[in-house]
């Protein structure tokens, strides 16, 4: 007689939830580190990328032994098991198993590039390019942990080899001081009304009450930022509700919105976004870059694929990656990988990110940083560390009182000082 299986719950009521997200988060934000302390002046883009992936790999490798993982036990099988995506049951049968991986490969985006760059080696031209002293570069990527990924993006000025410390100063200070600020803003913009409400049970109401911010407000809100220190946002900025394996799920906040391109939805209690700021020293509008576009990830869409390394590349995608981004490097054959993704991405059953990069090839700053939105606040699940803020010199600032004053809110309630208050009151 077969047995019922227990549905698990995989919200964030659920704590082993919340476990293995801040579990990808930490293994994503340590990478970021080291990989940060490679973007030095005359450094390959391509080596970075590779070195960033053998790290991931090593610290993903230590969850799957059971070194770490929900609360620090070893991974049973119920523990890992995957239920399919409801448009994927053809591929992925309910209760397969998904070990801990990547979720955003490693990604190193030089001054103008505005999306995630991940070089070939065997593409010559592209193999070649070297970090330049004073330019901005993102970089991307993230872990996920039975499907519940953390994802990050930060922003370095490259240094010289023998100078690591020396004070940022004229555009690229005011793009870091308005994509710090920007993502601050958003942050707070990300909370339902009322959650960190104080007062009588009637305040505590009428805070609840209030319409959150639409996006054209958030947008509104963004772009004065930006025009405090002379900058843009770069268009089509998109933050994403995550879901189980899935990085692009129902809901998105669109900034700057292009052409075709808008919002829909409103955050809520019990969700995890990944929060994405983008500022341009130009005037934020994009264009599609030459060189090649080396970023994928699978679709809901079945197609009987007819060339050999096309099913090849496929399968292997399908069992490394599941629904999560990855670059044709990271595939057994990197030659086979260049001839198979052309009907794979033809067919639809994958999908290709575009190399996009700024239209007037002005400097660009973005972050992403990946968060749960809780009844006391907004958890920062992993993002990039905090920057050193006197190093940014600049004559600009923000003088919107209304911004400023969005600011100083606070992200979360501090139970510190609930905890003191209460005692107080009783004494």
């Amino acid at each position: 007689m077969a047995t019922e299986e227990k549905e698990i719950d995989y919200t964030l009521n659920n704590p082993d939830t919340l476990t293995k997200y801040k579990t990808a988060a930490e293994i994503s934000e340590k990478v970021l580190a080291a990989v940060k302390d490679l973007c030095v002046a005359g450094e390959k883009i391509v080596d970075i990328c590779e070195k960033g992936d053998v790290l991931l790999g090593e610290e993903i490798s230590k969850v799957w032994r059971g070194k770490k993982v929900s609360k620090g036990t070893v991974p049973s099988s119920e523990e890992l098991r995957v239920s399919a995506l409801p448009h994927a049951t053809a591929q992925f049968p309910a209760n397969t198993r998904l070990p801990p991986g990547f979720a955003h490969p490693t990604t190193v985006s030089p001054s103008s590039y505005v999306t995630p760059y991940t070089p070939l080696r065997s593409d010559e031209k592209d193999a070649a390019v070297e970090l330049q002293e004073g330019e901005p570069v993102k970089i991307q990527l993230g872990a996920q942990i039975d499907g519940f990924a953390s994802i990050v993006c930060d922003t370095v000025i490259v240094p010289a080899k023998e100078n690591k410390a020396e004070v940022i100063e004229g555009k690229n200070a005011d793009l870091m001081l308005a994509t710090h600020y920007a993502n601050e803003l958003l942050l707070r913009c990300m909370l339902p009304p009322g959650v960190l409400a104080s007062g009588t049970e009637e305040e505590k109401a009428k805070a609840a009450a209030a319409k959150p911010k639409t996006q054209a407000q958030i947008n509104d809100l963004v772009q004065k930022i930006a025009k405090s220190y002379d900058v843009s946002i770069v268009e089509s900025t998109t933050s994403w509700l995550f879901g189980r394996n899935e990085i692009e799920d129902k809901k998105k906040i669109v900034l700057a919105p292009g052409e075709g391109s808008k919002g829909d939805g409103t955050p809520e209690i019990g969700e995890v976004w990944g929060i994405e700021i983008g500022m341009s020293a130009g005037s934020g509008k994009v264009k599609q870059l030459e060189s090649r576009a080396t970023l994928h990830r699978r679709t809901a869409t079945n197609y009987g694929l007819k060339r050999p390394t096309s099913r090849k590349i496929y399968s292997e995608a399908q069992k490394k990656f599941n629904m999560f981004p990855f670059s044709l490097r990271q595939l057994d054959d990197e030659k086979d990988a260049k001839t198979g993704v052309v009907e794979c991405v033809r067919s639809g059953v994958f999908r290709q990110y575009e190399l996009v990069g700024d239209k007037d090839n002005a400097p660009v700053v973005r972050t992403w940083t990946t968060i749960a939105i809780t009844k006391n606040g907004i958890t920062k699940l992993g993002g990039p560390a905090a920057w050193d803020l006197t190093k940014f010199k600049t004559d600009k600032k923000i003088e919107d009182e209304e911004i400023l004053k969005i600011l100083e809110q606070p992200l979360s309630k501090n139970k510190g000082k609930k905890k003191k208050a209460a005692k107080t009151t009783e004494a």
